[in-house]
């Protein structure tokens, strides 16, 4: 009888390339068969098959209580307190209220520029509110900005990453070209050889520097790891090497991503994700990081195990791992809440991710509408947003309060998510204001001392 758990199926390598392309299957289920789909050139293009594998994963039925233990141990610091009380004071009547007021983990969402700036407040409230990070969705992406040649369109997506900035709000800039013809403008088509490469090149250095210092991260060329319509066109096969480098050059302080799909959600291109980052990485071209789309299919519960072992191969380019377009499908919102809670746990509760964004969150400027929103058409938080929100601002937040116990000195130790932080001394259900702390708690222990005085 088959052992029930993941497989993984690796397939064949291109031969007409440098690069090397492998699909990584996984099946949750018995194990009765094993096909390999190969997705590449043209039926009149040979390849070669070196080698296929089938490893089986057992399922993880500790998986919740692992990633709590890394949320515990990877997201936390002590916070250790010293207070002396003088005599005269009752230590009964002594509270030190610890309220971490900012998360330091990036928690964000996909914006809508228009909506943001000139539609819903509700819109906007709620997402200053509620995330510390955005992606620009579309207004930043090529087609969206330069339809007609010559013709750019800066101040949608450079005012909004204005207004972001006033709140606090950290910009992933999103994307310098994407290789995916669908979305790639007839009149870029329309061009080969030197004239495509410097259209290219004009676009790099026109919209990096015109949002230089105002965005921290940018993914280079958008799903590269499933269609190379530039590559092909120029014959090159490391022209996205070569565009990495200009960007890379074009200002080096701003930190470049890959970012594709089913490498994380789905499996299916795992194993040459992580062959692609270690090839740009190679190439002294300023990557950064990995960015991780996780679109879970509808009706699709996400598998902790499955999460995990693809996490962990990708994990071996030895890059930061973002979660950059994290959404789930459900038509029940109770469903759809636990689905969010699993792939929540599973990936803030791996060691390589460094920050997770949601992929929109209102329902009518959702790309999956209601199915995977989080908030509701009339600005009402929905079963998966509560669920989303508690562990975002209670769970994965600290907010303590402790009492002493006797005059003199008192030691007590809280562990704290990472984070800004105040404290406040309460006596007799007074703030002593002159012993007010504030700091931010980082990888590193925090000391605080504190006098409780009349």
């Amino acid at each position: 009888m088959a052992t029930k758990g993941i497989y993984t199926s690796v397939s064949a390598e291109r031969v007409t390339t440098s690069v090397t392309y492998i699909s990584y299957c996984l099946f949750i289920s018995a194990l009765k068969a094993t096909r390999i789909y190969y997705n590449g050139p043209k039926p009149s293009i040979n390849f070669i098959v070196d080698a296929t594998t089938v490893n089986h994963i057992p399922t993880n039925t500790n998986w919740r209580t692992q990633s709590d233990h890394t949320i515990n141990t990877l997201r936390k610091s002590n916070i250790n307190f010293h207070i002396n009380v003088d005599g005269g004071i009752d230590p009964s009547q002594v509270q030190i209220e610890i309220k971490q007021t900012k998360k330091s983990f990036a928690f964000g969402t996909a914006v809508a520029c228009d909506e943001y700036m000139y539609g819903h407040q509700q819109y906007k409230d709620f997402l200053n509110k509620h995330f510390n990070w955005v992606t620009t969705e579309g207004a930043l992406k090529w087609p969206s900005m330069e339809g007609t040649q010559g013709n750019i369109k800066y101040d949608l997506p450079v005012n909004t990453i204005k207004e972001l900035r006033k709140h606090g709000i950290k910009v992933r800039a999103h994307n310098i070209i994407w290789s995916v013809p669908t979305f790639i403008q007839s009149w870029v088509k329309a061009l080969s050889g030197s004239a495509l490469r410097q259209a290219v090149s004009q676009r790099i250095t026109g919209v990096m520097s015109k949002v230089k210092g105002l965005v921290e991260h940018w993914d280079v060329n958008n799903e590269d790891l499933h269609s190379q319509w530039y590559q092909n066109r120029l014959s090159d096969a490391n022209y996205n090497v070569e565009v990495f480098q200009q960007a890379h050059k074009t200002d080096p302080s701003v930190k470049l991503f890959l970012n594709d799909y089913n490498v994380v959600a789905q499996g299916e291109f795992t194993q040459a994700y992580l062959k692609q980052a270690l090839h740009v990485k190679g190439s002294n071209s300023g990557l950064y990081g990995i960015g991780v789309q996780g679109h879970f299919s509808d009706e699709m519960r996400p598998d902790p195990t499955a999460i995990k072992a693809r996490l962990d191969v990708l994990a071996q380019a030895n890059l930061p791992i973002w979660i950059t377009e994290l959404d789930v499908m459900a038509a029940d919102e109770n469903t759809r809440a636990d689905y969010y809670e699993t792939a929540l746990r599973s990936l803030y509760g791996h060691p390589a991710v460094e920050g997770i964004v949601f992929w929109g969150f209102w329902s009518p400027r959702h790309w999956r509408g209601v199915k995977g929103a989080i908030l509701n058409a009339g600005f009402t938080v929905n079963a998966a947003g509560r669920r989303v929100l508690d562990l975002l601002e209670n769970q994965w937040m600290t907010h303590e309060t402790r009492k002493i116990t006797k005059i003199g000195t008192n030691y007590f130790t809280v562990k704290g998510f990472h984070g800004d932080y105040q404290v406040k001394v309460m006596y007799q259900g007074r703030e002593l204001t002159d012993q007010r702390k504030s700091f931010n708690l980082g990888k590193s222990d925090q000391n605080i001392n504190i006098h409780v005085h009349k």
